[in-house]
């Protein structure tokens, strides 16, 4: 009868014991309950004692942590509509706030957080073009947002450190996406045109410089020709009258024998002269 007393107190006591310990890690924070009333909150990581069956100890985890939301629309500067998916970054800053602002519970953190961002998006996407808000940074619309949205986070016990966009769309039942293909095909014309237009101008002064080489090559070679030609014909000239002042009378018989040939080189010729014309002299004799 003692032995099942004492192992009955001992069962008792033992679960008293296991009832009153409970552990926080390193990546986690704590708070107490007694009575369901908060009574101490951001318990460091280590081994914590409670109360039995008084107090209970909620544990939740401080490491960053991912919203994910379904893709909002939007409503862009000139009323266009467009679809944009993002996700956030964020930690428990204040599990008492937390706690009282959500009971504990993540996904009621999430349903009350992601319209605190959607409605602050929605002011920086509403004041910007499409064109601004597809080809700008994206990053500018979460830096001037995201002091307003920690403003709101902080009653749910949570701070957001970064927000990024993930994707926007063009809604397919509009005509917004015909209109942004329209003009950025007209974007890369313009800058074809532009390109074509420097390339022509480009071969303009290439073809321009060519045919200035071109001239000047041909000015200097009918120059050099026209030296050594009138070089040449000095040079002959000057042979010439050597071999002349050395046999005038030979000289002069040569020169006849080249007129002659010229002048009879068709073979129909046919010269009137009188007989004693000098052209004929040395078809009479040789002196």
């Amino acid at each position: 009868m003692k032995t099942s007393l004492y192992a009955a107190i001992a069962a008792v006591v033992l679960f008293g014991l296991l009832g009153s310990v409970y552990v926080v890690r390193e990546d986690q924070t704590a708070l107490v309950l007694n009575l369901g009333r908060v009574v101490r909150a951001d318990i460091k990581p280590g081994l914590h004692f409670k109360v039995p069956l008084v107090e209970t100890a909620r544990v939740f985890d401080r490491r960053f942590q991912i919203l994910e939301t379904a893709p909002e629309r939007y409503l862009t500067l000139e009323r266009k509509d467009v679809s944009v998916d993002f996700f956030a970054v964020g930690y428990i800053s204040d599990v008492r706030a937390f706690y009282r602002a959500t009971g504990g519970e993540e996904k009621t953190a999430n349903e009350r957080l992601a319209p605190i961002i959607t409605d602050s998006l929605r002011n920086e996407i509403n004041s910007r073009t499409l064109q601004q808000l597809v080809s700008g940074d994206r990053n500018d619309i979460v830096v001037k947002q995201l002091t307003a949205i920690n403003e709101g986070a902080g009653t749910l016990g949570m701070h957001i450190t970064d927000i990024r966009l993930k994707q926007i769309d063009l809604p397919t039942d509009s005509e917004v996406i015909k209109q942004v293909y329209e003009r950025m095909r007209a974007q890369r014309m313009q800058v074809a045109s532009k390109l074509r237009a420097e390339g022509e101008e480009q071969a303009r002064t290439i073809r321009a410089s060519a045919d200035r080489d071109q001239t000047v090559l041909v000015a200097e070679a009918e120059r050099d020709s026209q030296k050594l030609k009138g070089e040449g014909d000095a040079e002959a000239a000057r042979i010439y009258a050597e071999a002349a002042n050395r046999d005038p009378a030979f000289y002069a018989f040569q020169r006849s024998l080249e007129a002659y040939r010229t002048s009879f080189s068709d073979g129909n010729s046919v010269i009137v002269l009188d007989k004693d014309d000098p052209f004929l002299q040395y078809m009479k004799s040789d002196r």
